[in-house]
């Protein structure tokens, strides 16, 4: 169904310049096929500007280009594209489809994958001779518009710390080897900025900033962590010294806050699905109090098959995913509503204390976060039933939003509601 969402146009030259970490105890060869099918899978010109029917029209003799933005849905339902599906108009169209069809109103793309490529070509000094081994998408800008044409909203996924092409550039910036200082890799062979290498972080401004200039609506941030499932023995990070691994990460996340604050376009940071349940930082540097202040949105991936065994009582959470769903999102929204907290960030009086103390917060709307949710077979197999029910679990637990994750791109219409 043709939606009519209102258009915002931005003016200006381009030039400003999750499936995301499985958990730890998650077996590495699942986690390598579906980082392999994720890789395998104008500038504006204006003289003058004129506000009609709510969009802005330039008024430059010769426009190239002008790019409009969607304002956020109230309630967003998205489903997520690779950057190779990107490039296949056949494939993406299909995709495009069902948001225009079915109750979905939203896409995500990548902008940059795990391999550290950047899927355009950009324009920034501290982008364009980016040359990762990644898919690239020729027309990503118009694709976009067209989207736009739609009323579809379209948020830009950045895969952040894990970043193997950026790593072989920088291999100073990198996580590095406890045993004799070389580049640290995973159980995939993939490596990692250090989370408190600053010269990266303008990095991915920029890329943030120049993807919002391309259009895209929303910046999301993936792999927003510290690495969690290689040899942990023999692992060192240079950077960042005397901070933990949860201060060193929200200094990242101040640092993006500040940077995007006065751009208008919306932020949203991926975390663990255990973030909602758990107040430590899983060893990876996560906290849901520590990230909340820093983004419009948080989305924890509460995919049923990255729970362990008995979880809640339950002996195989995949048996549960209604029940899981509403559980794990209920436990993180009280927590946004909440007016306390025993963890403390830095707008507080103590952070880095192994002492537990009770710190007041600011309370957020319930709908700060949306669960992405398992549409891909894993530990079970999950058809209509078992998606339709993550979706329902995520409104039962107060919830209005979601995102639907499958790295092959295949997902469920039968689930979905057709407009």
């Amino acid at each position: 169904m043709r939606r009519t969402h209102k258009h915002f146009v931005i003016l200006g030259t381009i030039a400003v310049g999750l499936f995301s970490g499985f958990y730890f105890f998650i077996p590495a060869f699942f986690s390598v096929g579906y980082n392999i099918d994720d890789a395998k899978a104008g500038a504006v010109k204006a003289d003058t500007a004129t506000i009609k029917d709510d969009i802005l029209i330039t008024n430059s003799a010769e426009p190239e280009f002008v790019v409009t933005h969607v304002k956020t849905p109230d309630a967003v339902k998205a489903i997520y594209m690779t950057a190779c599906v990107a490039t296949m108009p056949s494939f993406r169209g299909k995709l495009a489809h069902i948001a225009d069809t079915t109750e979905v109103n939203s896409i995500i793309i990548d902008v940059k994958d795990f391999s550290g490529t950047i899927v355009f070509s950009a324009t920034d000094p501290l982008l364009k001779d980016n040359a990762g081994p990644g898919c690239r998408t020729k027309d990503l800008r118009e694709f976009v518009a067209e989207l736009h044409e739609k009323g579809i909203y379209v948020i830009a996924r950045i895969t952040v710390f894990q970043d193997p092409y950026y790593t072989k550039l920088h291999p100073e910036l990198a996580v590095k080897r406890a045993s004799d200082g070389g580049v640290w890799k995973d159980r995939k062979g993939l490596s990692f900025i250090d989370v408190s290498a600053k010269p990266y972080w303008d990095y991915i401004v920029a890329l943030g900033k120049e993807s919002y200039a391309m259009g895209f609506d929303e910046l999301n941030f993936d792999y927003v962590r510290f690495p969690s499932d290689g040899n942990m023995k023999d692992i060192s990070f240079t950077w960042g010294k005397g901070m933990s691994k949860a201060e060193s990460l929200e200094h990242f996340f101040m640092y993006l806050h500040s940077a995007f604050k006065d751009t208008g376009v919306k932020t949203s940071a991926d975390l663990f699905g255990m973030t909602t349940t758990n107040t430590d930082d899983l060893n990876i540097g996560q906290v849901l109090e520590r990230t909340m202040p820093y983004f419009d949105y948080v989305a924890p991936m509460v995919y049923p098959s990255h729970y362990p065994p008995n979880f809640n009582g339950w002996k195989n959470p995949n048996d549960y995913p209604y029940e899981l769903i509403k559980f794990v999102m209920k436990s993180g929204a009280d927590r946004a509503m909440a007016t306390t907290t025993t963890v403390a960030h830095f707008g507080g009086e103590r952070v880095g204390t192994s002492t537990p103390a009770v710190y007041t917060k600011d309370v957020y709307d319930r709908n700060k976060l949306r669960p992405w949710l398992q549409d891909f077979d894993y530990g079970g197999d999950y058809g209509p039933a078992e998606v339709r029910a993550q979706i329902q679990g995520t409104y039962d637990a107060g919830l209005n939003s979601w995102f639907l994750w499958d790295p092959r791109n295949v997902y469920t219409k039968d689930a979905l509601k057709w407009e």
